[in-house]
């Protein structure tokens, strides 16, 4: 009889893995070795989950375009004012729109503080715009998916909605619901549902016919069919549109503040500013900088969001 080395190879616990006839092989796998039928599926779970990271923008590398980007835009700005001898009037310095935050306004505060005060009392409108017409987006996509009779009947009409102007559209707002900062949410809420409710009633209906069909075979419910297949496959379908509709939301509502009788609000900053723009233009620069800051910040959140929910719909990469 063979004498058997037990310490010869060292064996680990091991991975149960489905042999040829679909059946289980119970033996382990030595420490040291790589399992074939494993490692070209390691590989992709270890590009999978370095991809997500270097996607998530935790290395640094990937913000470098952003950044040289920005650098670009600061030398072409002042190489343009320089060669076509432009006055602060036309194009201010850069350093001029920086030094304006630094100002003493006419109350004795410097315009750091009531930039950000402005922005902040926007960020709410915008916030509560984009939540209100998210959710009223999801809800009227939900109900078209549901039912073509209501599509037919309603679609055309939420199009209308967006050939009128929101500058003629605010000012009718304004006067419906005063100049409290619910209007321009309200007015928000009108340029950001529109790109929900589209892109969703696409998405909920981009299902794999197979999974829909195998749902369908187990009995599954309407619910549990929504739930558990359309919801999550119109995932990324919802995210673009609110990657969309959360800079619209900013958009609305500082047009939202232009109309007369608003107190607060980058939009009444910037309409302050243009009537002051000869004498002192780095304000008005300065005021489009924040109002972009907002749009950018809004952006990004929903950016972030997006990774960390759907990071499950990307293509994996080729090994």
């Amino acid at each position: 009889m063979r004498a058997v080395d037990r310490t010869a190879v060292p064996r680990s616990k091991g991975v149960d893995v489905p042999n040829r006839l679909g059946r289980i092989d119970p033996r382990p796998t030595p420490v040291g070795t790589t399992n074939p039928r494993l490692s070209v599926r390691g590989r992709i779970i270890l590009r999978v989950n370095s991809d997500r990271d270097d996607r998530a923008g935790v290395h640094p590398r990937y913000r470098l375009p952003s950044l040289t980007v920005l650098a670009a835009i600061a030398v072409v700005w002042e190489a343009v004012k320089a060669l076509f001898a432009l006055p602060s009037y036309q194009l201010p310095h850069l350093y001029e729109i920086a030094a304006d935050f630094l100002r003493t306004g006419a109350g004795g505060e410097r315009w750091l503080w009531i930039m950000a005060q402005n922005a902040a009392y926007t960020a709410l409108e915008s916030l509560v715009g984009f939540t209100l017409g998210g959710v009223t987006g999801l809800a009227i996509a939900i109900g078209f998916a549901h039912s073509r009779w209501l599509e037919r009947g309603l679609l055309p009409y939420v199009i209308a909605s967006q050939t009128v102007p929101i500058l003629a559209i605010a000012p009718m707002v304004v006067v419906w619901l005063g100049t409290s900062w619910f209007s321009k949410a309200v007015i928000a809420a009108y340029l950001t549902f529109f790109p929900v409710t589209v892109n969703m009633s696409r998405g909920l209906r981009a299902v794999d016919p197979d999974a829909l069909a195998l749902m369908r075979a187990l009995a599954a419910s309407p619910r549990q069919i929504f739930f558990k297949l359309r919801f999550p496959a119109a995932l990324p379908y919802l995210f673009t549109a609110l990657r969309i509709s959360a800079t619209a939301s900013v958009v609305g509502a500082i047009v939202g503040e232009l109309p007369v009788g608003s107190r607060f609000g980058m939009g009444v900053v910037i309409i302050n500013a243009a009537q002051y723009y000869n004498w002192r233009p780095a304000n008005l620069w300065a005021a489009i900088l924040v109002s972009a800051v907002i749009g950018i910040l809004f952006y990004q959140a929903v950016a972030a969001t997006e990774r960390r929910i759907v990071s499950w719909s990307r293509t994996v990469p080729a090994v």
